[in-house]
């Protein structure tokens, strides 16, 4: 069987992403792509697509009022760089929902998971949407404080008092008070349990206290560093910009 995909995103480097992505799968045809929710409604109806690649937040329409007005009901792969609206699209009965910048592997699980319910494999939707649910609650329950052992003790550093967290293969640097801690976490748990109002992912493996942001200064083609209280200058990893602007605003 042929997967009949579309994908329908404001932003070229998404959509390539995805088509990129969509070239390691067996049996995919790409049958439609829309840059705005207008050209969708356009184009959908005579596309016959099985899945839509579909991002929330584009200029016209957004993706929600799209599936508003689409008759046909193909299955939805959300893909966007906000979490907020992850409730919401599970309400709307998407199979997945994928934050960009789009991992390849969460890809290819959400690629499966739709596979398994074209072919009518369907009983995982509810234990799907329940442990969404769940993880939501576990997010506003926010992490407040990150234990540390070293030299043989524990002690306690308060989110609220990190200046960032970086990657260091399985575990992550705590940057705080000018000094560096390594502690046993990945950036996925930190990701999800941090509170996403103060703590933005700014690159692959970077999360920044916002409320620690001094400046940001432009680099070329409208890149940008951001400059903490504490002099540490950190790059702005481009595709993850919407994230900071969402907290910081337009810049």
């Amino acid at each position: 069987m042929t997967l009949r995909c579309a994908i329908v995103d404001d932003e070229p480097l998404a959509r390539q992403r995805i088509r990129d992505l969509l070239a390691g799968e067996r049996n995919v045809e790409i049958v439609a792509e829309c840059e705005d929710g207008i050209a969708a409604l356009q184009t959908l109806p005579s596309a016959a697509a099985d899945l839509l690649f579909l991002d929330i937040q584009m200029p016209g329409l957004d993706g929600f009022e799209v599936l508003r007005e689409l008759d046909s009901e193909p299955v939805i792969i959300f893909t966007t760089a906000f979490d907020s609206y992850a409730l919401r699209a599970f309400e709307a009965h998407a199979i997945d929902y994928l934050l960009k910048p789009i991992d390849e592997e969460r890809f290819r699980a959400a690629m499966a998971r739709a596979r398994r319910f074209l072919e009518g494999t369907r009983e995982e939707w509810p234990a799907r949407l329940q442990a969404l649910v769940e993880r939501l609650d576990r997010r506003q329950e926010s992490l407040r404080r990150i234990v540390v052992k070293s030299a043989g003790r524990v002690f306690f550093i308060d989110t609220c008092e990190v200046d960032y967290f970086e990657a260091a293969g399985n575990y992550v640097r705590v940057h705080a008070g000018g000094e560096t801690h390594l502690v046993r976490l990945t950036m996925q748990t930190l990701d999800a349990r941090l509170d996403g109002r103060v703590f933005v992912r700014i690159h692959r493996s970077i999360i920044v206290n916002s409320a620690r942001i001094a400046e940001l200064q432009a680099r070329t083609r409208g890149d940008y560093d951001v400059v903490l209280r504490s002099g540490a200058r950190l790059e702005l990893q481009r595709s993850y910009r919407p994230r900071l602007q969402a907290v910081l605003g337009d810049f």
